[in-house]
C-alpha cells in the first residue's frame, strides 16, 4: 500500500493505493505543512484501520510539500513533483490517453497529459483564492458555502455589462446575454447575491477561456476539471456556457478533488527521497 498526500495551501488530502487502485480518500486542514501532513496520515490510519507495517510508503506532493524534511512516522516517503502528479492523477481518474486538465485550486494550473509526458502549459492566479479574497472585502464574508447561497440568489445583469447593454446584435459567436466586462456594470441597486454570483462568474470565466485556448492550441476538444474547483456547480454551469460557444466541452472524473494525491501515490517509483 502506498500513501499519496497532497499538502495544499488551504486543504490537505491523502488517499491509499493499492495494486494500482484508488481504495481510500480523506482530507483535513490545519494551520502548518507538518501538522496538515502528519494529521492526513494520522486520520488515514485510524479512521481505516490500517496497520503501519501494510505501508509500503508514502508521497507527498503539493505546496506545503518542501516543509517536509524526514520521513513520515518511519516509514519511507518521498517527494513528487505538482505537476507530475496532477497530470497522472487526471490521466488515471478520467481514464484517457490525452487530456488537458484543470486543476482549480487556491489558483489554477493547467496541464497536457498524454504519451508524450506531461507538460505545464500555464495557469494563473484566479482560483478559489480570488472568491475568498473578493468576497471577504466585498461581502465581509469568507463562508465559502454562505458566498456560494448567496450567488445561487444573484443575477449577473446588475453586476457584469453584457453584450446586449452595448450592441444591437450579436457578434461573431457571441450572443447577446454574453458577458462584455465583469463587473463592468456595477449597478447601485446591485445585492450582496449578485456581487457573490459576479466574482463566482469572473472567476469561471478566466479558467473556461485559458482552458478553451490550451485545448484549442493542442487540437483537443475536452478539458478535465480536477482540484476543489471541480466540485461547484455554478461554477460548472459557467464552464457549460463557455462550452455551447466554443465547443471545448468540460469533464469531471470521479474523485476529481482528490487528483494531486491520487496522483503522488501511482507515482511512489518515480519519487525523490527526502532529507
Amino acid at each position: 500500500m502506498i500513501i499519496g498526500i497532497d499538502i495544499g495551501s488551504t486543504t490537505t488530502k491523502a488517499v491509499s493505493i493499492e495494486d494500482g487502485r484508488l481504495i481510500r480518500k480523506i482530507k483535513t486542514k490545519a494551520s502548518d505543512a507538518v501538522t496538515s501532513a502528519t494529521g492526513a496520515f494520522g486520520k488515514m490510519i485510524v479512521e481505516n484501520e490500517i496497520k503501519m507495517g501494510d505501508i509500503q510508503g508514502i508521497t507527498i506532493t503539493g505546496a506545503g510539500a518542501s516543509k517536509i524534511k524526514n520521513d513520515i512516522f518511519g516509514i519511507p516517503t518521498v517527494k513528487i513533483d505538482e505537476i507530475r502528479a496532477i497530470g497522472t492523477g487526471g490521466t488515471f481518474l478520467s481514464g484517457r490517453d490525452h487530456i488537458i486538465i484543470a486543476n482549480i485550486g487556491t489558483g489554477t494550473a493547467v496541464i497536457e497529459a498524454g504519451p508524450a509526458g506531461i507538460f505545464h502549459l500555464g495557469g494563473s492566479g484566479v482560483g478559489g483564492g480570488t472568491i475568498l479574497g473578493l468576497a471577504k472585502k466585498l461581502l465581509h464574508t469568507s463562508d465559502f458555502n454562505g458566498i456560494m447561497e448567496l450567488a445561487e440568489t444573484g443575477n449577473l445583469n446588475q453586476v457584469d455589462l453584457l453584450l446586449e447593454d452595448i450592441m444591437l446584435t450579436d457578434i461573431s459567436f457571441l450572443n447577446r446575454e454574453s458577458t462584455a466586462s465583469n463587473f463592468g456594470k456595477m449597478l447601485d441597486t446591485a445585492g450582496s447575491g449578485d456581487i457573490a454570483l459576479g466574482i463566482v462568474n469572473l472567476v469561471y470565466q478566466v479558467i473556461g477561456m485559458l482552458s478553451v485556448f490550451a485545448a484549442k492550441s493542442r487540437n483537443v476538444n475536452r478539458v478535465v476539471v480536477t482540484g476543489n474547483g471541480s466540485k461547484n456547480l455554478i461554477g460548472r454551469k459557467i464552464l457549460l456556457n463557455i462550452t455551447g460557444m466554443y465547443g471545448i466541452s468540460f469533464e469531471y472524473p470521479q474523485d476529481a478533488e482528490y487528483t494531486t494525491a491520487v496522483g503522488a501515490g501511482l507515482s511512489w517509483e518515480a519519487g525523490g527521497k527526502i532529507g
